[in-house]
């Protein structure tokens, strides 16, 4: 039931929920500071471009990360056969095969379907765009024919020789695994 006069944190005297997960609920992940500024947590992803994971299904070929570039950077041109969000948080980017350039609070869908080529463009603010992807990427030659392929699995397998390389451990990703 709503309060009669809304004060500052007005909710401070509601229970909460005692049973909040389900039994065979896993918890959530909760990660301060996503988009840190220690490249320790930035798995390189490209020679230019790196990602911190924040989430990672391998049961469903998913992950979410934080993507980011601290100067002009290069995403292999790829194909994504699953759709892809992306929220940008600093910086500015976008794909050679479009006219459009994010910036800080742009939101871009990705149908499934589309290959391209992500490039991060100069700019005062390091580049990090969050984001959510569902299956693999297609790596694309420059005629747009699939020349390799990139999944979840590649995915922690690069994220765990990472980690163990910079002293975070091999296993901090699998803290990482939900859904």
């Amino acid at each position: 039931m709503p309060p009669t006069s809304l004060s500052p944190e007005f909710w401070r005297d509601i229970a909460p929920i005692k049973d909040v997960f389900k039994p065979d609920a896993q918890p959530e992940v909760h990660i301060a500071d996503a988009p840190t500024s220690d490249l320790r947590y930035y798995v390189p992803f490209s020679d230019t471009v790196s990602s911190r994971p924040l989430w990672i299904s391998p049961r469903r070929n998913m992950w979410a990360d934080v993507l980011y570039a601290s100067g002009p950077g290069l995403v292999n041109r790829h194909y994504h056969p699953h759709e892809v969000f992306a929220y940008t948080i600093s910086g500015k980017w976008g794909y050679l095969e479009h006219d459009w350039v994010a910036t800080a609070g742009d939101f871009v869908y990705e149908t499934p379907g589309e290959g391209h080529t992500l490039v991060a463009h100069h700019h005062p603010d390091p580049m990090r765009v969050f984001f959510i992807v569902k299956g693999p990427l297609l790596w694309l030659d420059e005629e747009g024919n699939s020349v390799g392929h990139f999944d979840v699995h590649d995915y922690i397998a690069l994220c765990r020789a990472h980690y163990d390389k910079v002293g975070i451990g091999a296993a901090y990703v699998d803290t990482l695994f939900r859904g």
